[in-house]
């Protein structure tokens, strides 16, 4: 294996860089900072180029002057611009704690919907901050998918994504194929916006109809510009790495132990292991962790693709991995009846699950069974012919049984939020063909696991926050005040059982109360959406929603790039010092929280339209569903019998005329006073199913 080359580091560095423009108290040029930083002229060139990082990391600003500034002096801020369908956007400040600034549709200028931007602040109205962009810092769009449109002898793509206001034009395509008006195109752009002039792009791939799964998949790639294969030289990395013949002296040889893994049916890499024990006082449970670390060095070509990718993205049948499948579902998946290295949390608790001790270790294992959630499920409800197959290890799965109840019964008490929100499981047919589109089962086996990593990620994140290492904490800000009244406003609407013993477990207690009955799946929806997104940051702020004062994540290496950043930082905890800053880290959790985004959104785009294309040849079909959302143009209704969600207008109402009622979350009726609520049970046709623009629209059956 090759060694990590080590780079002599430059004379200077961001913080010194910053001291010397505060000092100036002015706006700097070059060769000031040259002269500030006292180094010749060799460096003058690597000083440049460190600069030109800093600007389009929005810690610096160049000026028009080519001077540098702070854009705190000038009333700036560095963010990224998240734009809406109306043409206004917001700016997400990368200073944690800073609230969004408000951008109007005139400010944004030459700027598009996911850019680093340089923002500076104009006025402050009610708490609102409202910004205008001055200079986009960085261009994250690289690609675009939109429908084909000719005028007057051009070509252009309007962009499917109605947050980007622009058109391109077409400046070339594939010769060799056909290309008109209606067509769906990806495009790689060739120009960006300028003042009074139009971006342009050039057409990569004609996408025609998204009347498929690769179809659609292919065209979500494209859109959110997701890394399709590896670098020839990162693959030929991977395949090159062995097993080492030999322990390391300081690896803790858990062979002996009962390992297992749980997983999905498909699932092909196996990234975390278990393996439990009944003592005298409680229990000891060993999660063992692939050591992805070992084989993925800092700053190698495997390491840098990973970082840039932050995150695998799972598609119905397909996996775009973070690291080449020579690691994923190879060497450092903890495939059964094989010796593999991995980082071990040993915990022991207390029969009512209270940790009393833990401790980490550089570790070689090897799993007995490759478990799946149903086998697991079947035998714990006690089919004879999946225990008498899983004999030999009924007693472990016995013992996870108890302790992962105790876990749950503890976080439960503390009020952590347990939302129970289905994921749409694809069901495909032999030919890949949508079969059905059902609510994924959450099984107690789900929850084991659930438990049992969610106590190694704790264990692990108080032992680096008690030793004052720097670190990637997972945390979850609290919920604004204003969105939970506006929850509490909701619940008032419906025959909710609002009654709860403590204030500090309300939200959780809701969430208990409206288990089993029609409003569960929206309620956790609602409160869900009422929360702020989870992210990466180096600074502990707890975990909201586990209750949780340490978090971080540890357990999935393979497919999340902060376990592997948890992994390195852990073994220095063994020997040397930590491998990273706290500065470091902070722009790792910016970038990995924003790729963790593009993933999501990703995953949520591409099963939003396999279930219109579902939908597609049902049109005129009747449903019953539960009425999930309302707004000011229709209400959204979810459909009992299949996992899907569409809108109905208030344009297709024609009995009446209705009025939307925000404070009280319902439609009424002018004439007839007829009302629509939130968890109403409605009977609807389908009337549209469009996939190439995301539409599934529902008329009333019988309006």
């Amino acid at each position: 294996m090759k060694k990590k080359q080590h780079n002599i580091s430059p004379p200077f560095d961001e913080k010194t860089i910053i001291r010397i423009l505060a000092r100036e108290g002015r706006p700097v040029s070059l060769n000031d900072l040259v002269a500030g930083l006292r180094i010749g002229r060799k460096h003058r060139k690597e000083l440049k180029r460190f600069l030109g990082d800093l600007v389009e990391k929005g810690s610096v600003v160049r000026l028009k002057s080519g001077t540098f500034g702070i854009p705190r002096e000038m009333n700036l801020m560095a963010g990224t611009l998240w734009c809406t369908k109306s043409g206004n956007g917001f700016v997400i400040p990368d200073k944690p704690n800073e609230k969004d600034i408000f951008v109007p549709a005139r400010s944004i200028k030459e700027a598009l919907h996911g850019d680093r931007v340089i923002v500076r602040i104009e006025h402050t109205s009610r708490g609102r901050k409202e910004g205008k962009i001055i200079k986009v810092a960085h261009r994250n769009m690289r690609n675009i998918v939109g429908f084909i449109q000719e005028q007057k002898g051009l070509l252009y793509i309007a962009p499917e994504d109605e947050r980007i206001s622009h058109r391109f034009i077409v400046s070339s395509y594939p010769k060799n194929k056909k290309i008109g008006d209606g067509d769906i195109a990806a495009a790689k752009i060739t120009k960006f916006p300028e003042e009074w002039k139009n971006p342009e792009c050039a057409v990569v791939k004609i996408l025609k109809g998204l009347d498929s799964i690769p179809a659609i998949a292919q065209f979500v790639e494209y859109k959110y510009n997701l890394p399709l294969r590896f670098r020839q030289k990162t693959e030929s990395e991977a395949k090159s790495l062995r097993l080492d013949d030999e322990i390391e002296q300081d690896r803790t040889d858990l062979r002996m132990l009962r390992h297992v893994t749980i997983d999905g049916e498909y699932a092909k890499d196996f990234d975390d292991a278990v393996s439990i024990a009944r003592t005298k006082g409680g229990y000891t449970l060993y999660v063992s962790i692939a050591d992805v670390s070992h084989y993925v060095l800092p700053s190698s070509g495997i390491d840098r693709e990973a970082y840039e990718r932050g995150t695998s993205v799972y598609f119905p049948g397909k996996v775009l991995p973070m690291i080449p499948k020579a690691l994923s579902n190879v060497l450092c998946s903890l495939n059964p009846d094989e010796d593999r290295l991995t980082m071990t949390a040993a915990m022991h608790f207390t029969k009512d699950g209270d940790l009393t001790r833990s401790t980490f270790h550089k570790s070689i294992i090897r799993s007995m069974r490759r478990l799946t959630y149903n086998q697991v499920e079947e035998a714990l409800n006690g089919d004879s012919k999946t225990r008498a197959q899983l004999a030999d290890i009924m007693p472990d799965l016995e013992h996870m049984r108890e302790l992962a109840f105790a876990l749950k019964e503890r976080r439960a008490r503390r009020g952590t939020l347990d939302f129970d929100l289905p994921e749409p499981e694809v069901v495909l047919d032999i030919e890949g063909g949508i079969k059905d589109i059902l609510r994924s089962q959450r099984l107690f086996s789900h929850q084991i696991i659930e438990e049992f990593m969610i106590a190694a990620n704790e264990a692990v994140a108080r032992h680096l926050f008690q030793k004052n290492l720097p670190a990637i904490y997972r945390i979850h800000e609290p919920p604004d005040k204003e969105k939970l009244r506006d929850f509490e406003k909701l619940l008032y609407t419906l025959p909710v059982n609002r009654q709860c013993k403590d204030r500090r477990t309300f939200l959780a207690q809701i969430l208990e109360n409206v288990h089993g009955t029609d409003y569960e799946f929206f309620i956790n929806r609602v409160l869900l959406r009422s929360m702020k997104q989870a992210q990466y940051s180096p600074v502990n702020k707890g975990h909201y929603g586990l209750a949780s004062d340490c978090y971080l994540h540890f357990t999935s290496p393979i497919r999340r790039y902060p376990d592997l950043v948890c992994h390195r930082i852990l073994k220095s905890t063994f020997h040397g010092h930590s491998p990273y800053s706290e500065e470091q880290l902070g722009e790792m959790a910016i970038h990995l929280s924003g790729r963790e985004r593009v993933a999501m959104d990703a995953e949520r785009e591409l099963e939003d339209r396999i279930r219109i294309l579902f939908m597609k040849d049902k049109l005129g079909e009747a449903y019953e569903g539960i009425i999930s959302h309302i707004t000011s143009f229709g209400f959204f209704v979810e459909l009992l019998d299949i996992f899907v969600e569409g809108v109905v207008l208030l344009s297709d109402l024609r009995s009446d005329y209705f009025i939307f009622q925000e404070e009280k979350f319902r439609l009424i009726g002018r004439r007839t006073k007829k009302i629509f609520r939130i968890g109403d049970r409605v009977k609807i046709r389908v009337v549209l199913a469009d996939v190439e623009r995301k539409r599934l629209h529902f008329e009333l059956a019988g309006d």
